[in-house]
């Protein structure tokens, strides 16, 4: 066993240590002052992001489900932590995100890491574009310097009162502001290896301090400084009236969370040809958002592009991760103190740049030119996300996309009437046109294709039932385009047969699939339509069918329909053989 141990760390060291430490220290790097700047823009102390950072991404890399995810804040989560502690307080806050944690825990338990991919992109483009929206405008005014403004967690309240304090604007801010952004954007130009917004935090800082000092608001000024000391565990004060009126917060945070953490995965599987497990993922979620809320850590999911730039940096295993908390661990510990100089001025266009490349801007313009249903959606999960809350917003473009979702089903859904084609001997099955020329009185079939589910029952019904004007004496229902059938539809389709049934119409079933086979035996309509009534093949129903009907009926009609009473049928050529 040591030995195994001995040569397992031997080639880890040999093979990937290096890529994992350079691929650590550069996400580090990065991690560090957003986790600050999410911290404050979702109006906690800037130390909170930080515990968290190092918290939740050794904890999720150790017990998730994704090589390379990079776990931490991210600006996706401001609007709903901002609207909780404004509502609730710092402390509920934390509560929420343990208790978000145990629903992402309960999730990947019950294996609904792919339930949440079903979640439809304009859903997601939508509530995403919106988050950026209430980033961008919350940093307004930060990089103007306003003074005297109140936190709010309504868009239109943030914006009227940045509108009342325009009196208040700092031209040092500004400068200060517009100096870091034009470094964010340069960067990349000539140091492309080089976080920008780290340059532009540092430079912006430097001017600020020796060009025109205590002017402009730093985080120290705003928050007392960052401590240089570890966090502190509490346990949060548990009581029926707080988690009841925490539930609905916590399960945005899980369901944001997820669908966070799970594109991230998705994205790290496309960018390194790996794959990730959903439901471990979810886990690892779950046990990082539990533990960093004891710590002071606020709520974390996976950071798409902290993970895109841990795989292009080369990490190989998931210690990079682990690398990256430790040296943002080290670095508080070591350098705290300086950082309550960065002005909150270089903190906005930071979370701009955030807002802006996570807005999905060219994926909102491209729903928007289909002029369909899902522009639809698009917009109202968009505006409900800036003008009310991402709950709120969530709910009704789910609810919003699952009706649409229903009435496309549903309009797939086609029972038609349908004659053997004479051309292929029975071979197949095809409409006519002309059924009310062409028809047999005794045999009618009828081809029905699409789901049969609660959103297409009635119609199913109600479409049959019309089309059976007369009472033949056997009804075939083909139905082996039918792939599921839930609950009501097969209510619907028992309701018909008995009808049918009643009025002495046998009723013979071809093509029956495996789901809807398994539903009729469950409810036992299977026996009740009669075992010997079931054919794998319309043809065979057919046949089953010619030896029942009506021997005189045969004799006197002339369609010729099907291949077996064309012996039978009065025809000129049929007379003259029997004469």
């Amino acid at each position: 066993m040591r030995r195994t141990i001995k040569v397992t760390l031997k080639r880890y060291f040999s093979s990937h240590f290096r890529k994992d430490i350079m691929s650590g220290i550069t996400v580090g790097v990065i991690s560090l002052p957003l986790a600050m700047a999410f911290a404050i823009a979702s109006g906690v102390k800037p130390e909170y992001g930080i515990y968290t950072t190092v918290i939740a991404a050794v904890l999720a890399a150790v017990f998730g489900g994704s090589r390379y995810q990079v776990t931490g804040p991210t600006g996706a989560f401001i609007p709903i932590l901002l609207s909780i502690v404004l509502t609730y307080g710092y402390e509920n806050l934390l509560l929420a995100g343990l208790m978000s944690g145990i629903i992402l825990m309960v999730m990947g338990l019950l294996h609904m890491g792919n339930l949440i991919k079903f979640i439809p992109r304009p859903v997601t483009i939508g509530f995403t574009a919106g988050i950026a929206v209430n980033i961008f405008t919350g940093q307004i005014a930060n990089f103007l310097g306003l003074t005297g403004l109140e936190r709010h967690d309504s868009f239109i309240a943030s914006m009227r009162d940045i509108f009342v304090h325009l009196d208040t604007v700092n031209a040092y801010s500004i400068i200060t502001a517009l100096f870091c952004l034009g470094m964010i954007l340069l960067t990349p130009r000539f140091l492309p290896k080089v976080p920008g917004s780290l340059i532009g935090l540092l430079s912006s800082t430097l001017l600020a301090a020796f060009v025109y000092p205590g002017q402009i608001q730093t985080i120290a000024s705003a928050f007392g400084g960052i401590p240089s000391t570890l966090p502190h565990f509490t346990l949060p004060v548990l009581t029926w009236d707080r988690l009841e009126q925490l539930a609905r917060p916590a399960f945005t945070i899980a369901m944001l969370g997820a669908i966070e953490s799970l594109l991230s995965a998705v994205v790290a599987d496309g960018m390194t040809g790996t794959r990730h497990n959903s439901n471990r993922e979810l886990i690892g979620q779950g046990i990082a958002n539990i533990v960093a809320p004891l710590f002071g850590g606020i709520p974390a999911t996976g950071a798409i592009a902290r993970t895109a730039t841990n795989i292009k940096s080369g990490a190989a295993t998931h210690y990079s991760v682990i690398i990256s908390a430790l040296f943002v661990l080290v670095t508080l510990l070591l350098f705290a103190p300086y950082a309550g100089s960065i002005p909150l001025a270089s903190m906005a266009p930071v979370l701009m740049i955030v807002a802006y490349n996570m807005s999905e801007h060219h994926a909102f313009i491209a729903i928007l030119r289909t002029r369909s249903n899902s522009a639809g959606i698009l917009i109202t999960t968009f505006f409900l996300t800036v003008l009310a809350n991402l709950a709120v917003a969530v709910e009704i473009g789910l609810l919003l996309a699952m009706v649409i979702f229903v009435k496309r089903m549903s309009d797939i859904l086609v029972v038609t009437k349908v004659l053997p084609d004479p051309e292929n001997h029975l071979s197949r099955i095809s409409a006519q046109d002309r059924l009310n020329s062409h028809d047999c009185p005794q045999i009618s079939i009828f081809s029905i294709e699409g789901p049969l589910f609660f959103g297409a029952a009635q119609m199913f019904s109600q479409s049959l039932l019309e089309t059976i004007r007369y009472n033949p004496r056997i009804v075939i229902l083909r139905l082996s385009k039918v792939p599921f059938m839930d609950l009501t539809g097969e209510d619907h389709l028992c309701t018909i047969i008995k009808s049918l049934q009643k009025r002495g119409i046998a009723v013979l079933v071809s093509g029956l699939n495996e789901q809807p086979e398994k539903m009729l035996h469950i409810t036992g309509l299977y026996d009740k339509i009669d075992r010997e009534h079931f054919f794998p093949h319309t043809v065979h129903a057919i046949t089953y069918a010619l030896q029942h009907t009506d021997p005189e009926c045969c004799r006197k009609c002339r369609s010729r329909i099907f291949q077996g009473c064309g012996a039978t049928a009065t025809d000129p050529a049929a007379e003259e053989i029997s004469a």
